[in-house]
């Protein structure tokens, strides 16, 4: 029994944060359109995580435009918990993030 429920455990995980990941890689695409802000990518990153989620995972998403080797990147970071399915899993914070090349005019 502890071995089937430590599965489900590691699975609800992996499903998390693989729709974090994709929900801010999407919100991150999004804000590096032209015309488009950080904080535009943060509110879709937010919307897409209210719809597949649930809006606790929602509450502590970021948006910045960084450079890295000349390259303008827009970052989007998802701040969420780890699910816990009971007391079997550990406890603490999942920091995720998504990037897109910034467009240029």
């Amino acid at each position: 029994m502890v071995l089937f429920l430590s599965v489900v455990q590691l699975a609800l995980v992996q499903h998390v944060r693989n729709t974090c990941v994709d929900a801010a890689a999407e919100g991150a695409r999004y804000a590096a359109h032209v015309g488009r802000t950080p904080a535009d990518g943060a509110q879709r990153t937010a919307d897409l995580l209210r719809a597949s989620l649930a809006a606790s995972y929602a509450q502590d998403v970021t948006a910045d435009e960084v450079e890295v080797d000349g390259l303008t990147l827009v970052r989007v970071t998802v701040r969420v918990p780890l699910p816990v399915v009971g007391l079997l899993g550990p406890g603490g914070v999942m920091a995720l993030d998504g990037h897109a090349p910034a467009e240029g005019v």
